[in-house]
């Protein structure tokens, strides 16, 4: 199999030839560092380009009405307040979103670390799944660069922050931030699809693990998360 020369050409490759890439960085895990990069800086761009642009009184009451809507005025006014910074929402978002994912992937790689002790000629450790669970979630920045285009197009400053998650189906389908189901439905993004794939694809490639059990390991986590967490609110 042809081997993937440098880590610029792997984070292209990796939408067209995931399982090069995913053969080439089994041995290179230092390239990793490349694919947080781009999902950090990318990932922070249109949070950034948002909240220099969002009408900031309209984007805070619409918080306030959507997470504070049960409390009293008073508490209302407090959360309120809470939110008159317009530089600290920025920086509360850009670099929140970046240890998000930071935390995200930690999770994801200890769970594969886990999941994969089935196969015992796996040498793979949590650093190598850590670094591997970067790459699997390269199609983020695709969903980033939307949303940053969408943030430099838009002519109304009261822009639904549900912008900033294009691939989400509270973006597609147009939930209200006040909707009990806003939150899961900004979870389940369309490149989470991919990004189940990716996993799919590495596992192939990194474990002798049989074809159901790749699958079960790439998909089953994401599915009973969102069945869960869709009950939790249905009851």
């Amino acid at each position: 199999m042809q081997q993937v020369s440098n880590p610029f050409q792997a984070i292209k490759d990796i939408f067209v030839k995931p399982n090069q890439v995913f053969a080439t960085i089994e041995d290179t895990p230092n390239w990793s560092w490349i694919p947080f990069l781009c999902i950090a800086i990318v990932g922070a761009w249109p949070i950034y380009l948002y909240f220099n642009f969002v009408d900031f009184s309209w984007y805070t009451e619409l918080l306030v009405q959507s997470i504070s809507a049960d409390l009293s005025p008073n508490e209302q006014n407090m959360v309120r307040n809470s939110m008159t910074d317009q530089a600290q929402s920025l920086w509360t978002g850009v670099f929140g979103s970046i240890l998000a994912v930071i935390i995200a992937n930690a999770i994801l790689a200890l769970y594969l670390n886990i999941a994969t002790k089935a196969d015992e000629e796996c040498v793979q450790g949590f650093t190598d799944w850590y670094g591997f669970s970067w790459w699997v979630s390269v199609p983020a920045i695709v969903a980033s660069g939307i949303a940053a285009i969408i943030v430099l197009l838009a002519s109304d400053t009261q822009l639904s922050p549900n912008s900033l998650s294009p691939t989400s189906l509270a973006f597609i389908f147009n939930i209200d931030l006040a909707s009990t189901w806003s939150s899961l439905a900004q979870s389940i993004r369309l490149e989470s699809f991919w990004v189940m794939y990716l996993i799919s694809v590495g596992l192939n490639q990194w474990t002798q693990l049989s074809t159901k059990k790749i699958y079960l390991i790439a998909i089953v986590p994401y599915i009973l998360i969102w069945a869960i967490w869709g009950l939790f609110i249905l009851l």
